[in-house]
């Protein structure tokens, strides 16, 4: 184990070095990417090759359409390409601790617990990518009016099915590894945080209004400069916080299924 947990720490070091020179991750994204990284592999080969293959989808898809992308995006949320601390910590920090769970106490609890919180956060990443990049106006998941693109708890259809998708993947990853869990449970839990994701980010998550330009945001200072004020949800429940509960729900979905 002290042997894999080496290899993993430099082949995590190899990675996040060519996701920060792609600018996907910040200096505290790249430095949190390491410890998942290092503690995936050291539980096990499989949970580095399932961790990797959302490293490498999601890397893909953010880069497809990217400058659309951004131009859509900008004015709303709050962080853009380059994924901090905060961000990697939220899709994968479950992840990580079912790592470590399994290396001290291996069992199929940490597995169920843990592919579930990555089918969940690879779900809600792919309908995020994809909605975006097939364009037009998404609509709330709990209103039905239409949002501008970027809007939490805004959906799409293509959006929802490639979410659908993403969970089908990690899906199919966790029975290609021979992981104790069944298939519909880790689906199941990664269609579910990414629903949570949508029904908290359309009503927990904060708010923010740009006086000047007369639009919503998440972002403290809009992209015209103009520093916004609370509008709605729970102030300092941000994006980051309502990606580790969708992570947690599917953790839990997957587990209780299991």
């Amino acid at each position: 184990m002290l042997a894999r947990a080496i290899a993993g720490a430099v082949l995590a070091v190899a990675a996040t070095f060519v996701a920060r020179r792609a600018r996907m991750l910040s200096a505290s994204g790249a430095a949190t990417s390491v410890v998942v990284g290092t503690l995936a592999i050291a539980a096990s080969w499989s949970w580095g090759f399932l961790l990797l293959s959302v490293f490498v989808s999601a890397s893909a898809l953010s880069k497809l359409g990217e400058r659309k992308k951004a131009v859509l995006l900008g004015p709303v949320v709050q962080k853009g390409d380059e994924r901090d601390a905060g961000q990697v910590f939220a899709n994968g920090g479950i992840y990580a601790m079912a790592a470590l769970g399994h290396i001290v106490f291996p069992s199929p609890f940490w597995q169920a617990l843990g592919i579930g919180a990555l089918a969940a956060s690879t779900a809600d990443t792919w309908a995020t990518e994809v909605g975006t990049l097939a364009g037009g106006e998404p609509i709330s998941i709990t209103s039905g009016k239409r949002v501008p693109p970027g809007t939490s708890g805004g959906v799409t259809l293509l959006g929802t099915m490639a979410g659908a998708g993403g969970a089908l993947f990690i899906a199919a990853g966790a029975t290609l590894a021979n992981w104790p869990v069944p298939f519909a449970a880790v689906a199941l839990g990664g269609i579910a945080g990414a629903l949570a994701d949508s029904l908290l980010g359309a009503t927990v998550q904060a708010r923010r209004w740009c006086d000047v330009c007369a639009k919503s945001t998440e972002r403290l200072v809009h992209n015209c400069g103009t520093p916004t004020r609370h509008a709605g949800g729970v102030a300092g429940f941000d994006n980051d916080a309502v990606n580790a509960v969708c992570s947690g729900v599917g953790a839990l979905v997957a587990l209780l299924l299991s």
